[in-house]
């Protein structure tokens, strides 16, 4: 009888009003209690009621669309029924927001030694995204990605990407082969909430793979009236690949009980641009389905996730005629191919909604629990997590439907952790996790990596203790994995004339790789503090040290991976990296004003890169033909940077509203000798993105007597400047120009007479005046097969103007 008298948890009630400025009531307003998993909605009058919430100090988070969030700190006696009123402003300042990413208990972005940034699903709402990636980069400065095609983005913090950048959905890592430069992350974008990403070392928290920073993907938790069915119609166009999005989603919640179901599908084709006109193979199609049910009592809270993905993503290699440049297509075999006299395109191709023979096929599934219970005066927190990643890349133009690259990837995943009663001010959490995972090669002709298996485990001591107005905090961790794989021999099928994993006895084989077997370890620490130094001005600072295992591809690959067009080359040498990090922050917070300053230096040991391969002549390597050959190195690296924004809401013109923000990397290579032999060449890594800013203005129609409410209207510029600092060595990257792009966008929400939202309708025109343009990371910049061009432009471009329109009915 001891775990239920330990579970029982004394319990009251929340209640209050929301409203704005001018004391009018907000309906519809979300009320989040992050640390108990509860929340509720209000009602028409802007009033609400959370039952059953847990005795004791207690953070209240309070959001409206078009209103600032706000945080209010309580103490909540058992039996007592505590109303609490709340006024919102109507700005986008957000450093007092709460989050729990990266940190150990719930705190506010300003408070956290770590740079924390957030991204609602208002911000999400506003742009015409492709996928949720590129949604975060637009509004989270020091967030960049590297992209394939308009809906592949892999994510970059400060440089650094692949495994050193933690994508988690909910808290749940993300395993579907990080690794590969053409896999994207394989959440539905449409069912994100808010985005968090942690900029700099996470480790502590989650482990090797979280060494740059995470990216965290949060769904939301129902929070309509009890008792009856809520949720959303969603649709949308985007005129530059004709994308027709619709999703449906629903939930529901009744006495503690809360489930919601969400079903989303993407349909588009080519996108276009002023150079190449309609861009052959970058079509997709994707289904989502997404299910959650679980329970939110006085003891705790446990839910069950389960994700269904499904999409089909076309593969660009950029051949095309070296007069017109109009695309062409492969309908050869490789050694067969003549890819300097391939068909062209025809334009019903071109434009048209049909997956082409030559794409990958990603189905992603993903089940898991997290639980939270309120133990011994803590609270613990577990999750538990398995999820399956098959992928296949069709690059037999003669057999389609013979994948060149199958892979199946399935991942156990576990985190415990326990945040022990606050004592004297000082929280102490701690806990452990890991994962185990299993990469088995299936019907295929191409491998680039070996089969193999991975166990990953460790754990962590988290501290914080507010001392007045400083706040410090910091841990340590401890990290180990073990990597293995078997003699993987590869010989020719007789039957379908390609390559195919065989026994060794097999006649005509190759030992493709080689057993191999090894345990990384190492050991991560962070320090740091903050300081209140008035109400407005927060100063803060951390160091840290943080630990990653070279992956799978970095130390064992051998082999092409058809989608990325290239053949790796890795190096089972390989010492884990390390790296020390320090971050100097200085935040401004008022109603009218926020400002962020925030400055960052990291050295890393054993950094590892891609760069291409050349022979004693200096010539390109060429493995296979039409596909490029990189090898991975390793040396020292050094990166450090800026980062700078403002938003702007002037007191005596409350319906304007400027926000700005500004992100600088520079990358370099640390190995002395190696730049003094090869020069300037070999100075700068590679993926680092140039100059970055990004400025926008609004103007909010003041709320009247009508039917419409939060009607906007806005002007965005996003430009980065020159990238003059890249890695030239091998012509691996070469000199990018800079670019500047309008955007315009307007908004409004038809209300009923009730003031119930009815219907909200955003229009988004992106590069306005359809400038040409490449993205330094754009990985189809390099997608080029003739050494100079008619038009003096190689390489693919980045999409041109796109006019989105998006209709959200919710009920």
């Amino acid at each position: 009888m001891i775990l239920p008298r330990l579970l029982l948890a004394q319990t009251a009630t929340l209640s209050g009003t929301v409203r704005d400025e001018q004391r009018r009531p907000l309906p519809y307003a979300s009320v989040g209690l992050p640390a108990a998993g509860l929340g509720a909605t209000a009602d028409a009058n802007g009033a609400f009621q959370v039952p059953d919430v847990p005795a004791g100090p207690l953070r209240i988070v309070v959001s409206a669309v078009g209103y600032a969030t706000t945080t209010r700190e309580v103490t909540l006696v058992a039996g007592q029924v505590l109303e609490v009123p709340f006024t919102l402003a109507a700005t986008p300042a957000a450093l007092n927001e709460v989050v729990v990413t990266g940190v150990s208990r719930a705190t506010e972005i300003r408070r956290s030694p770590v740079p924390i940034a957030t991204l609602s699903r208002r911000d999400i709402t506003l742009n015409a995204n492709t996928n949720v990636i590129d949604a975060a980069v637009r509004g989270i400065p020091g967030l960049s990605a590297v992209t394939t095609g308009p809906n592949v983005s892999k994510p970059f913090i400060r440089g650094l990407g692949y495994n050193r950048v933690l994508t988690l959905y909910n808290g749940l890592r993300q395993e579907g082969q990080q690794w590969g430069d053409e896999h994207g992350v394989e959440v539905d974008g449409y069912d994100i909430e808010r985005v968090e990403v942690v900029k700099g070392p996470a480790s502590l928290l989650y482990g090797s793979d979280a060494v740059a920073g995470v990216v965290n993907l949060l769904p939301a938790l129902p929070s309509g009236p009890e008792g009856r069915l809520g949720g959303e119609a969603l649709t949308e166009y985007q005129s530059n690949n004709g994308l027709i999005g619709n999703s449906l989603g629903m939930n529901y919640q009744k006495n503690g009980f809360q489930s919601s179901f969400r079903a989303s599908h993407r349909l588009a084709r080519d996108y276009r641009n002023r150079v190449d006109g309609l861009v052959y193979n970058t079509g997709f199609r994707e289904l989502t389905l997404t299910g959650m049910a679980g329970v939110s009592k006085a003891w705790g809270s446990s839910h069950w996730y389960l994700t269904l993905y499904d999409n089909q993503q076309e593969i660009p290699d950029g051949s095309r005629d070296s007069l017109s440049r109009r695309f062409t297509r492969q309908v050869a075999e490789t050694g067969l191919d003549d890819i300097k006299n391939r068909p062209l395109v025809t334009d019903k191709e071109l434009d048209s909604y049909t997956i082409s023979p030559l794409h990958q096929r990603i189905r992603h599934y993903r089940v898991f629990t997290k639980t939270q219970l309120h133990l011994g005066g803590g609270e613990l927190h577990l999750l538990l997590g398995a999820q399956q990643n098959n992928r296949e890349e069709f690059n037999h133009p003669t057999v389609p439907t013979q994948p060149g690259l199958a892979l199946r990837l399935t991942t156990y995943t576990y985190d415990v952790r326990y945040h022990l009663p606050g004592w004297n001010g000082l929280e102490i959490s701690v806990g452990s996790n890991g994962l185990g995972q299993v990469n088995r090669h299936q019907a295929a002709t191409d491998f680039p990596i070996p089969d193999y298996d991975l166990l990953d485990a460790g754990g962590f001591l988290l501290l914080k203790k507010p001392l007045g107005k400083v706040e410090l905090s910091g841990g340590l961790r401890y990290d180990t994995r073990l990597v293995n794989w078997r003699d993987f021999y590869v010989a020719p099928n007789l039957a379908t004339g390609f390559d195919a994993a065989a026994g060794p006895d097999t006649p005509g084989t190759t030992l493709q790789f080689p057993a191999f077997r090894r345990r990384y370890q190492g050991v991560s620490a962070s320090v740091g503090g903050s300081y209140a130094a008035t109400e407005q001005l927060t100063l803060r600072a951390n160091l840290a040290r943080g630990y990653r295992a070279p992956n799978i591809p970095e130390i064992g690959s051998n082999g092409l991976d058809p989608g990325a067009r290239i053949v790796y080359l890795g190096n089972r040498d390989f010492q884990p990296e390390f790296s020390w990090q320090q971050d100097v922050g200085v935040l401004w917070h008022q109603g009218t004003l926020d400002a962020s300053l925030e400055v960052f230096h990291n050295y890393v040991q054993n950094f590892i890169y891609q760069a291409r391969l050349l022979d004693a002549a200096g010539q390109p390597v060429i493995v296979v033909p039409g596909n490029t050959t990189y090898q991975f190195q390793q040396s020292a690296a050094r990166l450090f940077g800026v980062e700078a924004s403002l938003n702007l809401r002037p007191a005596a013109l409350p319906w304007l509203a400027w926000n700005t923000s500004v992100a600088l990397v520079n990358g370099q290579n640390a190995n002395a000798a190696l730049v003094e032999q090869q020069g300037t060449a070999a100075r700068y890594l590679p993926l680092i993105p140039p100059p970055r800013g990004r400025s926008e203005v609004r103007v909010t129609v003041p709320a009247g007597r009508g039917r419409f409410t939060g009607t906007y209207l806005r002007a965005t510029v996003d430009g980065s400047t020159r990238q003059t600092r890249f890695y030239a060595l091998d012509n691996t990257e070469t000199a990018t120009p800079g670019y500047a792009l309008l955007g315009l966008g307007a908004g409004t929400t038809w209300t009923s007479r009730a003031g119930r939202p009815v219907a909200q309708l955003v229009v988004q025109v992106d590069n306005v005046f359809d400038t040409a343009y490449q993205a330094h990371l754009n990985r189809l910049k390099y997608f080029e097969y003739y050494t100079a061009s008619p038009n003096g432009r190689t390489g693919i471009y980045n999409p041109g103007r796109n006019i989105g329109v998006k209709v959200v009915v919710p009920f």
